[in-house]
């Protein structure tokens, strides 16, 4: 209180968006370092699918565990727990899925359970696949982001499970474009409604081994793309030898 008033003072924050961590512990490592190396980064944002595939399913929950964040759940996530049923998975996916169940503990199935298909923060929606169908929809296509845009009541959302960067803008007219989400150019957050993903952490899929997270800052209404080498060959090895 000033002088008989009240003054409210706003922190502006930033936010690491991360998803399909996948049970790559070596990705997710080389990627919370790098997410600490930024400046005020005060909160992480995962759209699911934090494990199946990878070898490190419980490693990788309680490493989420230590961070201040908010997570949603994917498909994987509730088919390693019988949540959902896995007959729609690919051959290797339901593998996975079975041999992840069983690397689990009762507190890492409680937390796999309880995620949420949907949160909000800030300015914008987190599920995992589409605000349509937060678990299983993969939003790929203008086409698909189009008809999703009914489906949340924020400015923007963030999706994950397709482990491609990319963005969907809702044109003035309200048609729908798209555009690769690219490391280095700034994605200015304006008038029009948007539609992200940062891509994967544990199992990028457009052709760069790098994961792939985004920070959000809210000063500078940007979200930027970032590409984070790691040692995949260990994640190899260790798949190999456990059957995956």
């Amino acid at each position: 209180v000033i002088f008989g008033k009240t003054c409210y003072v706003f922190r502006q924050m930033r936010y690491a968006i991360i998803a399909d961590i996948h049970s790559n512990l070596e990705a997710f490592t080389a990627v919370l370092k790098d997410i600490g190396k930024q400046a005020r980064v005060e909160e992480i944002w995962c759209l699911g699918d934090v494990v199946g595939y990878g070898p490190d399913p419980h490693a990788c929950i309680e490493l989420l565990k230590q961070c201040n964040h908010v997570c949603v759940a994917g498909n994987h996530d509730w088919g390693a727990i019988g949540k959902i049923d896995i007959a729609r998975f690919n051959p290797d996916a339901q593998t996975a899925c079975r041999w992840t169940e069983r690397q689990l503990n009762p507190v890492d199935t409680d937390f796999l359970q309880r995620l949420p298909k949907v949160e909000a923060r800030e300015a914008f929606t987190l599920v995992h696949g589409s605000p349509r169908e937060p678990i299983w929809e993969y939003t790929l296509s203008s086409s698909i982001a189009g008809q999703n845009f009914p489906f949340f009541t924020s400015k923007y959302c963030f999706v994950g499970h397709t482990h491609v960067p990319m963005v969907f803008k809702q044109e003035d007219d309200g048609h729908c474009s798209s555009g690769q989400l690219s490391m280095n150019v700034g994605l200015a957050l304006g008038k029009n409604r948007l539609i992200i993903n940062p891509g994967g952490v544990g199992q990028p899929r457009d052709g760069d081994p790098r994961a792939s997270y985004a920070i959000y800052d809210s000063e500078a209404n940007l979200v930027k793309l970032y590409r984070i080498p790691y040692d995949f060959k260990a994640t190899q090895d260790k798949m190999m030898r456990a059957g995956l």
